[in-house]
């Protein structure tokens, strides 16, 4: 699994994040896991 950087929108490692929560590239501390599957949601 690779996260995601919110600010620049790079892949980082798994295994980065284990070790620091910012990002390599920008130094963001806003990472996210991109969903792979779609999740519809039905209105009523």
């Amino acid at each position: 699994m690779e996260y995601k950087c919110f600010e620049c929108n790079k892949k980082v490692s798994q295994d980065y994040v284990k070790k620091r929560v910012r990002c390599p590239y920008c130094g963001s501390k806003m990472l996210f896991k991109p969903r792979s599957v779609m999740t519809k949601i039905k209105a009523r």
